[in-house]
């Protein structure tokens, strides 16, 4: 069997190390020319870690990422802590695997030289897709450059964006949040030691919150900033912003983030877009995998996760395969109860940091408070069900 893979990203990559890893050729067309990552930070939790731990780059992630020492949240202007849950040990003897922070660039780095050393041939970039065919045994791919590519399975891996998706199923409705997300990575000897927890932090207050977290062993800091306002509606992950608005957004906030806005050198935003669980992910011999079938919102800080996911579900339904698009189907009927919980979970958290006035903060973080510290399993008992799952087992 030969997969053709439509994109280059975490998801693409991912998939074609589990394919290879099924004993599945298969061949990976990215439309850059280079393997580049923006810098920013994600999170993998011990879920998606699991996956990478079984394609045998846990000592390459360990060397990259950055393990946090726990959940918190905290009050965006006082600074005031309302919980404080272990991590760094904890998600190994909870979750049996680690939970890392890692740069973008860097989990990049470890898939690609990962695919290439195994399948030194598989990667080709500089090819942008343009559609698909299918015969009754192939799917052809097509290329702007007028080249095709020929195999027996079609995966379209190609983001938000995806043009395998809007072939296949047509324009994926999407709506504003009115949410605008910032983003910025700043060096941590620019910063006072100890400023920024050693954690995953999220920092909630009226109409916007943040999220803190160290990145390449402690070297950088990643932050996120969401804000609620309507005045700019892009969904791009490279527009670049100005840190006076980013400086203004957040302005009378706690030290620690009016600090490290200040050492700001660059600032990208994007608007926050919500797209519903697609009612199919594949037809005939062509299938989707993360953000083209199933893009959310980053509430939960599931998003390259899922990907990850989809990618062992997806090559090992096809290892054993005899009726391609009935193990994409299987491949479907398996993936999208959990994706579809989790597109509308992150939904659902999205109003839970914004809490305006006094009374609504009280009410929803009094109880938040007291929870954590009369049960401190609590807030772990809420991400059982993600972090928990092994898509290997």
């Amino acid at each position: 069997m030969k997969a053709l893979i439509a994109g280059g990203g975490i998801g693409g990559v991912t998939a074609a190390l589990c394919l290879a890893d099924a004993g599945i050729e298969v061949e990976l067309y990215e439309r850059a020319s280079v393997f580049s990552e923006v810098g920013a930070g994600i999170q993998i939790s011990p879920n998606g870690v699991k996956v990478l731990k079984r394609l045998g780059l846990a000592g390459a992630l360990d060397a990259v990422a950055f393990r946090p020492e726990a959940l918190e949240m905290r009050l965006g202007r006082s600074g005031m802590r309302i919980f404080s849950i272990p991590m760094r040990d904890e998600a190994v003897r909870r979750y049996s695997a680690p939970y890392y922070h890692i740069h973008r660039a860097d989990l990049m780095r470890v898939l690609v030289d990962a695919l290439r050393t195994r399948v030194p041939n598989a990667v080709h970039l500089d090819k942008e897709v343009q559609g698909y065919a299918q015969l009754n045994d192939s799917v052809t791919l097509a290329f702007t450059d007028n080249t095709r590519a020929t195999g027996d399975v079609l995966i379209g891996a190609d983001g938000i964006h995806s043009r395998i998706r809007a072939q296949m199923l047509g324009d994926a409705p999407a709506r504003f949040t009115g949410n605008v997300a910032w983003r910025v990575v700043v060096p941590a000897p620019k910063l006072p030691e100890k400023l920024i927890p050693p954690t995953a932090c999220i920092w909630v207050g009226p109409g916007r919150h943040a999220v803190t977290y160290y990145l390449r062993r402690g070297e950088l800091i990643n932050f996120v900033g969401v804000v609620e306002r309507t005045d700019w509606q892009y969904e791009s992950w490279t527009e670049r912003g100005d840190q006076r608005d980013l400086a203004h957004d957040f302005k009378g906030w706690a030290k620690p983030i009016t600090k490290l806005i200040e050492q700001a050198a660059d600032c990208y935003r994007w608007a926050l877009f919500d797209r519903d669980p697609l009612e199919e992910w594949c037809r005939g011999r062509v299938t989707l995998l993360g953000d083209a079938c199933h893009s959310m919102l980053p509430f939960l800080a599931q998003g390259a996760v899922m990907s990850i996911e989809d990618a062992w579900v997806l090559s090992r339904q096809l290892k054993s395969a005899r009726d391609i698009p009935a193990a994409l189907k299987s491949y479907e009927a398996a993936r999208k109860p959990r994706t579809s919980r989790v597109q509308l979970g992150a939904r659902k958290q999205m109003g839970l940091y914004h809490k305006r006035s006094l009374p609504a903060q009280v009410a929803t973080y009094g109880p938040v408070w007291l929870a954590a510290h009369v049960m401190p399993s609590f807030v772990h008992t809420r991400n059982d069900w993600l972090y928990s799952h092994d898509v290997t087992a």
